[in-house]
């Protein structure tokens, strides 16, 4: 069973498209309305129907059969199908561009999917928005879930073997922008909650973040939320979040051309 098929129920109680996230993806992209662009791996849709809004006829892909009929129930103009992004059920050059947010993680094989988007893309972007390994180390996250830390950074690709791949499937590779987490933030992601801590404890914000749905010890969870509530309360969470300050930014934006 797909992840997401497992918690997406509730999945937008604590997602939404973020408006500054989308103006970036629409910067990267080089958007322009009325064009063509696939969503892989749109989980319940919001961003692809962010961008639909603005103008752009979009079409969103995820194997989470759930998550496709939610997406469906919030707009039924946009092209949703259920399938795999390593054999995209599309013409060559179909798109004008296409974007992946958050979902580079969740892949077997970059390989075949970054070569099935190059392939339905006709002279356009491939816009990734991911997190690096390098990125997460800093997260002050790792103070109070090492273990569900760990784990998520090992799965996370480099950006030394994004950029490989992309190249071996046949893009130009552009350029990358780091992304700093912001105070109003509305996408209730993995760090979305850097500047407010308190957040994580709630479990409606912990069960629409695969780290701690997937890769999480109930214990460590338990313990650590209650690490968490201590330093909130004592002020100590200050000194922790100023220990993991860092240049690096929080996420990657990716820009890749054919």
């Amino acid at each position: 069973m797909p992840l997401y098929d497992q918690i997406g129920y509730n999945y937008d109680i604590t997602r939404c498209a973020d408006p500054f996230i989308v103006r970036c993806l629409k910067n990267h992209l080089n958007f322009k309305s009325g064009h063509k662009y696939i969503d892989i791996a749109c989980g319940s849709g919001n961003y692809t129907i962010a961008l639909q809004e603005k103008g752009a006829n979009m079409t969103g892909i995820d194997e989470s059969g759930l998550m496709i009929v939610t997406a469906q129930r919030k707009n039924k103009k946009i092209n949703w199908i259920v399938g795999s992004a390593e054999k995209l059920p599309f013409k060559n050059n179909e798109f004008n561009g296409a974007i992946c947010t958050l979902a580079l993680h969740h892949f077997k094989s970059r390989d075949s999917i970054f070569g099935e988007v190059y392939r339905v893309i006709d002279k356009g972007r491939f816009v990734i928005f991911t997190a690096a390994p390098e990125q997460m180390k800093s997260y002050w996250l790792n103070e109070y879930f090492p273990g569900i830390m760990s784990a998520s950074i090992k799965q996370m690709p480099s950006l030394k073997s994004i950029e490989k791949d992309l190249k071996k499937a046949g893009f130009n590779f552009i350029n990358t922008e780091s992304y700093f987490v912001k105070d109003d933030l509305k996408d209730l992601f993995l760090y979305s909650g850097k500047n407010h801590p308190e957040k994580y404890l709630n479990p409606e914000v912990r069960m629409g973040i695969s780290s701690f749905t997937n890769l999480a010890d109930y214990d460590e969870v338990e313990e650590g939320c209650r690490k968490l509530s201590l330093d909130i309360e004592s002020g100590r969470i200050k000194d922790v979040m100023g220990s993991f300050k860092n240049d690096k930014g929080d996420y990657l934006f990716i820009t890749a051309e054919k």
